[in-house]
């Protein structure tokens, strides 16, 4: 199975390209959510060099939801072009680990967090925001042994362990057909129910 992966939805962009011989391939970048030039560079450069996918995977966070509307629109276009299977996981689900269990904390913005826990790639509590009190009381309760996750810029939590979503991870979980993949229409993962201002 010829397998793309792609993750946008943090600071740090990544692709993987896996087939059924387990040649495997990665890039990673800074990923600027204004600019996505660098994206689509190396999109281009990965179908060119492989060809056509027969899987795509994407990342659908929680995070940036402008990182994972464009990794979506992108794989629903090559999915057009190519026929391939779609799916999508939770970003959080795949970040880079060599732990079975580990938790999440992000930035959901309006002086709130989000908390989710994590075991073998699956999520078992799904994210739920906290004020910044709420989840300092909250980590003070998990094991000190499981780690604490991030991909933002929170340093007054002091356990947190700085990491980012990996599309090999998502790329390697899409060769599991156990796994309960979320398929077309695929959207980012909501920490709210979408905001919509109306015209007056």
């Amino acid at each position: 199975m010829k397998i793309l992966a792609l993750e946008l939805s943090t600071a740090r962009g990544s692709l993987a390209w896996l087939d059924e011989d387990a040649a495997g391939f990665s890039r990673d970048w800074p990923n600027d959510r204004k600019n996505s030039g660098a994206f689509f560079e190396n999109l281009a450069d990965v179908t060119r060099k492989f060809g056509p996918p027969e899987t795509i995977i994407v990342g659908l966070g929680p995070g940036s939801y402008a990182g994972t509307r464009i990794a979506i629109s992108a794989a629903i276009g090559l999915q057009v072009s190519s026929g391939a299977r779609l799916i999508g996981f939770p970003s959080i689900c795949a970040m880079e680990s060599d732990v079975e269990e580990y938790c999440v904390i992000g930035d959901a913005r309006r002086k709130s967090f989000f908390f989710a826990r994590i075991h073998a790639n699956n999520m078992v509590q799904d994210p739920t925001l906290f004020s910044e009190s709420e989840l300092r009381s909250k980590l003070d309760t998990i094991e000190i042994t499981t780690p604490v996750f991030t991909s933002d810029p929170l340093p007054q939590f002091e356990r947190v362990v700085f990491r980012f979503p990996s599309a090999p991870v998502l790329a390697r979980l899409a060769r599991e057909p156990q796994r309960s993949f979320s398929l077309p229409l695929l959207e980012p993962i909501y920490l709210r129910e979408p905001h919509i201002t109306m015209p007056k």
